[in-house]
């Protein structure tokens, strides 16, 4: 999948920075650290958008050029994305939208 934008940390609002020493670090793998992470911070977070830096691969898979940031990332917080889990600076990153409390 190819973008328009390339991530940069300065695009994430209030990111949860996490380092993760697990060997090998994969998607799956990640996701099951920020879903952790994300429920540490909302009761019921879903997920809406993630990025594996590592393989270039994003979702949702919306490519729309001229916005000043990836548009998985604008996807999301279009929706209401507002937890942003940084794992391994950027070479993962989960978006959520926290619970209507």
């Amino acid at each position: 999948m190819i973008d328009c934008k390339s991530l940069t940390r300065n695009m994430l609002s209030h990111p949860v920075m996490v380092l993760a020493d697990d060997s090998p670090l994969d998607l799956m793998s990640a996701r099951a650290i920020a879903d952790h992470k994300a429920r540490e911070l909302s009761s019921d977070p879903m997920l809406l958008a993630w990025f594996d830096g590592k393989n270039g691969k994003f979702s949702p898979d919306v490519i729309c050029c001229g916005t000043e940031k990836p548009t998985w990332l604008v996807y999301a917080e279009s929706r209401g994305g507002d937890i942003a889990v940084d794992i391994n600076n950027e070479d993962y990153v989960f978006v959520y939208r926290g619970a209507s409390e």
